[in-house]
């Protein structure tokens, strides 16, 4: 993914995108479901079971943002949520909310890894939290032995030329690689096998985040339902989803990609 290589400078100097910053402030949010879809339904990521957790947790930033500079004075700072050349995962362990897994998430020892990571970079001089020193996956290999496409490599890192997550979402071409085939485990839109597989993931809560309520229709929906579904529908029930990315010509083409011999 060539776009992960560029404005490397932007991505490792918070400066570059908040003049005079002094702190980045990193938050999680859990997006973990209480709702369980039906054994027909086609296997979709949970992160995008709700609203895009885009415009979810952008309105929360900006009243962070409000809230800082009401009780501070004025200060600069501009909230990111996957949406800027920024290193969230990075800044995460920094700011001390976890480690890095071997399935390249970041984990939290209280919580596991079922949250999305926000950041708020500002001008605003703050008392900084030690990262935690420690790497809790030990010999643990579970999320390198469960991944379907073996896309999990050593020293953390996860090839995007395996990875179903990539295909299923990112990959634009109108065809999924032929030796990718029956590889998949139903997954139709991103993959949750390295974190539905860890440990550290039992510790897992429901999301309190209203937005993130599952939609009915991924709950319920079977695959033929799926593949039945016209654009017109599938633009009006997922307008507000993350869905929107793989956009119904996406979600079609995966669908065959899994369900034709």
């Amino acid at each position: 993914m060539q776009y992960m290589e560029n404005h490397f400078d932007l991505r490792v100097d918070p400066t570059k995108l908040v003049p005079g910053a002094r702190s980045v402030i990193t938050l999680l949010m859990n997006y973990f479901p209480t709702a369980q879809p039906a054994p027909e339904a086609p296997r979709i990521s949970k992160y995008a079971w709700g609203k895009d957790y885009h415009t979810v947790i952008r309105g929360k930033l900006n009243e962070l943002l409000d809230t800082i500079q009401q009780k501070v004075g004025n200060i600069e700072g501009r909230g990111f949520v996957d949406s800027a050349p920024v290193l969230e995962r990075s800044w995460a362990q920094r700011s001390g909310l976890g480690w890095v897994g071997k399935n390249g998430n970041l984990i939290h020892k209280q919580s596991g890894s079922f949250f999305f990571i926000a950041t708020l970079i500002c001008d605003l001089e703050l008392e900084y939290d030690d990262p935690l020193a420690k790497d809790y996956c030990g010999s643990c290999t579970r999320c390198i032995d469960a991944c379907p496409t073996e896309a999990i490599l050593p020293d953390k890192v996860v090839d995007g030329s395996k990875c179903i997550s990539y295909f299923t979402i990112e990959l634009k071409e109108a065809m999924i690689p032929e030796e990718m085939k029956g590889k998949f485990d139903n997954w139709a839109f991103g993959c949750d096998t390295c974190q539905d597989v860890c440990p550290w993931n039992r510790f897992s809560t429901p999301t309190q985040e209203s937005g993130f309520t599952a939609l009915p229709q991924i709950l319920e929906l079977s695959t033929k339902e799926w593949e039945a579904m016209s654009e017109e529908q599938f633009k009006n029930w997922f307008r507000d989803s993350p869905l929107k990315r793989s956009k119904w010509s996406g979600i079609q083409r995966n669908l065959k990609f899994l369900h034709t011999d």
